[in-house]
């Protein structure tokens, strides 16, 4: 049995974090996925800690977890050999995921608008900071970005932290792996677009404008109230947060006054329903530095285990902050199959389960330019020979070569 997109070709012109996360979900989803490195180097994440030694060779965590079940490619796009290469590559491509400099793959001569004479079906996704489609460019398109700084802009950092405090990052590359998950989901939508009529397009996904899709929430409050949400702050919600117990934390949301009535009838506080200072949300959000040492004090006496389970069995949806370590321990988590094993390692499983289609593969991240000789011998037709001749010229690198 084949996986969903089974029979599709990526080309991946990508580095960091999005791009390569975006081809990772089409990959584990049965694309063939063709990872465009550059010779010597590679992906930039190749050189990122941390690492473990594995096979005589330093690999790094981070590259390992993102770039498993594709095909490298080390090709020197600055060479006129190397852009012929390329050239042909897109024109047996499906798709084209580019998450390079903005602007870099046109300078050149190889962004969609020319590569799309070459193939008109072709689908191109570029994933940049500030978007890149014509007609929707914005004094900001030009601009390169990390992560941290669509958080920023997207109005998601000034949410996080305490109101104290400085704002804050989420986690380590959200915005990246949001944007890939966008992309990818882009990316289904023209491909259903072009088997209905034959069309390829331009796929163009901002990281600004996915943290503020995400963060809809603050713009409907603000849009509709008026309200600016503050970090640290509720005025519509409370409890909302991270709630110590005797040996860690619990997450609890009460967002109305029926899940309050629970919580305030397992905590045995009946007289918190009806008292003026918690019989509202916007009255408890006011009052939280009352009621906090309250729900606080009854946890205090339950270990995070207990408190889960008896919160739960109350009808309050609640659940343990979980470590890493927490997590590799966790028997729902082992029973879903959320941690794939590929290359001796676990790593986190694509989402989500298709009850008619396979569990995702499982071949670990590439090694630089493995895949070179196949993809120029096997796939574009050159003959060995002529492969020498392109190694030698430091036009493509070869794995043992």
């Amino acid at each position: 049995m084949t996986r969903p997109l089974s029979g599709i070709r990526v080309t991946g012109l990508e580095q960091y974090m999005a791009g390569p996360y975006c081809t990772l979900l089409l990959a584990d989803a049965g694309a063939e996925v063709i990872k465009i490195e550059r010779p010597g180097k590679g992906d930039p994440r190749r050189s990122i800690p941390p690492f473990v030694e594995q096979d005589g060779a330093r690999r790094a965590a981070g590259f390992m977890g993102y770039n498993r079940n594709k095909k490298s490619l080390a090709l020197d796009l600055r060479n006129p050999k190397g852009q012929e290469i390329y050239r042909k590559l897109v024109g047996v491509s499906d798709v084209v995921v580019e998450n390079l400099r903005p602007g870099s793959m046109d300078r050149m001569g190889l962004g969609y608008g020319t590569m799309r004479e070459f193939n008109p079906g072709l689908i191109w996704a570029i994933i940049s900071g500030f978007g890149r489609m014509p007609g929707f460019q914005g004094p900001y398109s030009d601009r390169p970005a990390f992560d941290i700084v669509a958080e920023a802009m997207g109005g998601i950092m000034h949410l996080v932290g305490f109101d104290d405090k400085p704002p804050s990052w989420t986690i380590y590359g959200m915005a990246d792996i949001y944007t890939g998950m966008v992309t990818a989901f882009g990316i289904v939508q023209a491909l259903f677009h072009r088997e209905r009529t034959g069309e390829g397009q331009l796929v163009d996904s901002a990281m600004l404008d996915n943290m503020l899709a995400l963060n809809e929430q603050a713009i409907a409050t603000y849009s509709v109230a008026g309200q600016v949400p503050q970090r640290g702050r509720l005025r519509n919600v409370w409890p909302r947060g991270a709630f110590q117990t005797k040996d860690g934390y619990v997450a609890l949301n009460v967002p109305d006054n029926i899940i309050w009535s629970r919580l305030c009838e397992a905590m045995d506080r009946k007289d918190l329903i009806e008292d003026e200072r918690s019989k509202t949300a916007p009255a408890r959000s006011e009052n939280a530095a009352f009621l906090r040492p309250i729900i606080e004090g009854w946890l205090a006496g339950l270990t995070r285990a207990e408190a889960v389970d008896t919160l739960n069995a109350a009808g309050v949806p609640t659940g343990p902050v979980n470590t890493a370590e927490d997590i590799f321990a966790d028997s729902h988590i082992e029973a879903r199959g959320m941690l794939m094993e590929v290359g001796g390692f676990k790593f986190a499983r694509t989402v989500p389960h298709l009850s008619k289609n396979p569990q995702p593969p499982v071949e670990p991240a590439a090694g630089l330019g493995a895949h070179t000789r196949w993809v120029l011998e096997d796939l574009l037709g050159y003959t060995a020979g002529e492969v020498d001749g392109l190694i030698e010229e430091k036009v493509v690198e070869a794995a043992g070569s």
